[in-house]
């Protein structure tokens, strides 16, 4: 069975509300640290990966998943709580055997990030028993 292309320019998205939880300041579990209460890079960075991903959704078999491998992005400002933000990820091409996004943020009042970012298609089953693998015996 051959897998089906995944076309250049293929667009995927991912929305959501700042809450709380996605603030900068929530990343610290002990609260020792000092970050504003802002929308964390961190949650950009995933909310551009699953826009990535959803472009990849309808070329993916049974059994199979979508991971992030790379990423190198800007964040270019700061976003408060209560705002929506919009994640695009647009597919460049084939990088080896990695699949190549371009990335693109913005809340209501515009740009808040963009770069690039690279998923690789992985069994499911798979990436879990490495996972294991990695746990002290």
């Amino acid at each position: 069975m051959t897998r089906r292309d995944l076309l250049p320019g293929a667009v995927g998205t991912a929305e959501q509300v700042v809450r709380a939880s996605d603030l900068a300041s929530a990343l610290s579990a002990d609260h020792a640290d000092s970050f504003p209460d802002v929308f964390a890079t961190a949650r950009m960075v995933a909310l551009m990966e699953v826009a990535a991903a959803r472009a990849m959704a309808g070329i993916l078999e049974e059994g199979e998943l979508t991971a992030g491998v790379s990423i190198n992005v800007t964040h270019s400002a700061a976003t408060p709580p209560g705002l929506t933000v919009r994640a695009r990820a647009r597919f460049l091409g084939m990088e080896g055997k990695f699949y190549r996004f371009e990335v693109f943020a913005e809340d209501d009042a515009g740009e808040i990030g963009r770069g690039f970012h690279c998923r690789a298609i992985v069994r499911h089953a798979r990436l879990l028993e490495g996972a294991d693998r990695r746990r002290p015996v």
